[in-house]
């Protein structure tokens, strides 16, 4: 089954760099500089940000649905950061973390669920998609639960 991994628009957050700490602190959000470069990923480039890099942490809805799984956590974007695309592969930002991947119908209703240790996302991100009920995918960090990216049938 072929897949697609596309890391989020980045003219959706880039007002949020020229906006001053206040201004963002009213939006909910905060201006990162990442103190290390592990633990920080952007979801534009889909790849952890490196030491000093600039980051906004914000509030995210990632499954803007009409139903009980509708779904929201707080990502990071970094600046200047371009989108990334992936087929058929996984991209950086999942290697070395668990994920649980959500399998949903074109409803947006969850159909199947998975959990994938390092080194498992390509193969588990197959199995939900060979249930033809499985339209879409969200890959989110097991431990900290929070939206890694949104997984395409190609």
């Amino acid at each position: 089954m072929a897949y697609r991994i596309e890391g989020l628009a980045p003219e959706a957050f880039e007002s949020l760099f020229s906006m001053n700490d206040g201004e963002l602190a009213e939006r909910g959000a905060r201006r990162i500089v990442a103190p290390s470069s592990r633990g920080f990923p952007c979801r534009v480039s889909l790849e952890d940000a490196a030491e000093g890099d600039e980051l906004i942490l914000l509030h995210h809805v990632s499954h803007d649905v009409a139903t009980p799984f509708r779904s929201a956590y707080a990502i990071y974007v970094r600046k200047g950061a371009e989108a990334a695309s992936f087929t058929d592969a996984t991209p950086p930002v999942f290697e070395g973390r668990p994920l649980g991947l959500r399998g949903f119908d074109a409803d947006g209703m969850l159909k199947d669920a998975l959990l994938a240790l390092p080194g498992e996302a390509d193969a588990k991100i197959r199995a939900l998609f060979a249930n033809p009920e499985v339209a879409t995918i969200h890959a989110h960090n097991a431990a900290h639960g929070c939206f890694a990216a949104r997984i395409e049938r190609n």
